[in-house]
């Protein structure tokens, strides 16, 4: 396979994320420039992609890990699903924390029929097509395969999942919840080698709390 072009494109993301956080409180409330980071991945992505033949090989998209993948991935999801949802629905609320905002998000005011399970699926799968498959994957090449750098790769990957703008708008204090998702499935993706692992562990544990939470707020 031909040597990795233009991995540095993936830095592009956590920098526009970071420089969010330094606009002025009226600026960041602009759903577009909320949404800046997510488009200027998806962006960077698609050029990377045609500057790399092996594409889907680097993002670990081999059709042959799928069915290891998706099993290994799902296992993970429901344990997360099952913890997260333990958070959300006990301790946080123990704690003094609000959850109830969560019937106000997006998701839970979309119809069920386009966010379960097919709005769900979709979500994952690109979440993850960003986060892991291009931004640490490509942090990966540029870090290289020491300890130190697939855990710098795993840990910046998932705070810039955390902090994206979008996800601290709609969850608030939660999206702190995302730390660990990501860490964990940065981690799954390192022993799987399969980005279909990290996107099948992202659907089920938000399907379980989706279904979870529409069933306890009614």
């Amino acid at each position: 396979m031909a040597p990795e072009r233009t991995a540095w494109l993936a830095l592009l993301p956590p920098l526009a994320t970071a420089l969010y956080y330094t606009l002025p409180a009226s600026l960041q409330q602009n759903l577009w420039i909320t949404f800046s980071p997510q488009l200027l991945a998806y962006a960077s992505l698609a050029a990377w992609a045609l500057l790399n033949r092996g594409w889907k090989t680097m993002l670990r998209l081999d059709v042959q890990r799928i069915g290891p993948g998706l099993k290994r991935g799902a296992l993970v999801g429901v344990a997360l699903g099952a913890v997260n949802l333990s958070l959300i629905l006990q301790v946080i609320p123990a704690l003094g924390g609000d959850v109830l905002f969560l019937r106000e998000t997006p998701h839970a005011k979309a119809p069920a029929w386009v966010m379960f399970p097919v709005g769900i699926a979709v979500i994952g799968m690109l979440v993850e097509l960003n986060f892991r498959g291009f931004q640490m994957g490509r942090l990966l090449t540029l870090l290289g395969q020491s300890p130190a750098g697939k855990l710098s790769a795993i840990l910046v990957s998932a705070l810039v999942f955390s902090f994206d703008p979008f996800m601290v708008r709609v969850f608030h204090h939660l999206h702190w919840i995302a730390v660990w998702d990501g860490l964990i499935w940065g981690v799954l993706l390192l022993q799987t080698r399969s980005l279909y692992a990290t996107m099948a562990a992202h659907t089920v544990e938000v399907s379980i709390l989706y279904v979870s939470l529409k069933l306890w707020f009614g």
